[in-house]
């Protein structure tokens, strides 16, 4: 019996102060034109480091990788406690031919990879394992073991291996840039800074400049195929993934300036769905912008819902969807619920009873 396919879709509305959370090469806010007219814009390479960033810091239950570009070296530091006679420049060259046997190209002088290298902890014990028990190196159980062990952020977000494209991981998740639901103009600070050791009747100032920032309220979308990434982690490290996954989304932020304005916010809305067709970004609700001289959260969640309710003329129902507002803001569908904890085992609930079908199927 062939198994649906299970998406789940995040569709958050959260206010942002002033703030400059994402910067393009010229230390602007980053932006698009959408709807004939420029909006905020938070890149999501920004915000999946966040939530990497928050799978760290937060849960303990899952387990994060490392990008870098020293791989080899933390190969040869695993290699070093499992062989005691190996010294420093032995274990890093051992760590190199075996990333070397798969095509990863290492430099000979700082015996790094030429491209950030997302590895699991798994992955670099599994490798340490292989190269301490076998003095001739296999490619094929090198290339195995880079593709087990996949920790939550290397299955969620995926790994592109330029060198040896077979390294590659498809993510099963995708996270879209966020855009603000109206029209922004952008503002400018004038700030300038006095030095402590001048007189007090010094009117000069030390060093002045600008920074360029923005507010708005973000439509931020993400969706998860849970299927393959129970296919990666096994079934019920999945269902800890989805929550750490929704927990990481909802609660992190990109840092940047965030010394500057402290623009940490929570979201003002989360609507959850899980669907058995395809996943839905529902940002079109807002290809018309919101305007307002009252705050837009409450009409991009009018908005939002409305064009919800207008894809169950192209899509199914979903299996699920169950929303979270700030009492502020009412939501106009069924499924509501209090806090983010009821939420989670909303989700939770559902999966397992997926999980259930599944394994008396199979």
């Amino acid at each position: 019996m062939t198994e649906q396919n299970l998406y789940l879709d995040l569709n958050v509305l959260q206010t942002v102060p002033s703030s400059n959370i994402n910067r393009d090469d010229t230390g602007s806010p980053k932006s698009a034109l959408y709807g004939g007219v420029s909006r905020a814009r938070v890149s999501s390479q920004s915000w999946k480091r966040a939530m990497r960033t928050f799978f760290k810091e937060a849960s303990s239950a899952v387990s994060t990788g490392i990008r870098t570009k020293e791989a080899a070296q933390l190969l040869a530091d695993k290699l070093m406690t499992l062989d005691s006679k190996l010294d420093k420049d032995g274990a890093l060259d051992k760590a190199a031919q075996i990333f070397k046997s798969v095509g990863i190209k290492i430099d000979k002088k700082t015996s790094e990879t030429g491209a950030l290298l997302l590895v699991s902890p798994g992955q670099i014990d599994k490798l340490a394992q292989y190269a301490f028990e076998n003095d001739e190196i296999d490619k094929s159980e090198v290339k195995k073991a880079l593709k087990t062990d996949d920790s939550l952020d290397l299955a969620l977000f995926g790994r592109m291996v330029a060198d040896n494209p077979e390294l590659n991981v498809e993510a099963t998740a995708q996270v879209a840039h966020a855009i603000s639901t109206h029209e922004v103009v952008p503002e400018f600070d004038y700030f300038t800074a006095l030095d402590d050791l001048q007189p007090k009747d010094n009117a000069g100032a030390a060093m002045l400049g600008t920074v360029e920032f923005n507010s708005s309220t973000l439509y931020r979308y993400a969706n998860l195929n849970v299927r393959e990434l129970a296919k990666d982690l096994g079934s019920q490290d999945a269902i800890t993934g989805v929550e750490a996954f929704i927990k990481a989304f909802l609660l992190s932020m990109p840092t940047g300036k965030q010394n500057t304005f402290a623009n940490k916010t929570l979201p003002n809305y989360v609507m959850i769905t899980l669907r058995s067709d395809t996943p839905v970004n529902l940002v079109s609700a807002f290809e018309d912008p919101v305007t307002s001289r009252n705050g837009y959260v409450k009409e991009s969640v009018h908005q939002l819902e409305e064009a919800f309710k207008s894809t169950l003329k192209l899509v199914n129902q979903p299996e699920l969807t169950v929303v979270l507002t700030d009492a502020k803001y009412q939501s106009e569908l069924d499924e509501q619920v209090d806090n983010l904890t009821d939420l989670l085992n909303k989700v939770k609930e559902e999966l397992t009873e997926v999980v259930q079908d599944d394994n008396a199927n199979n």
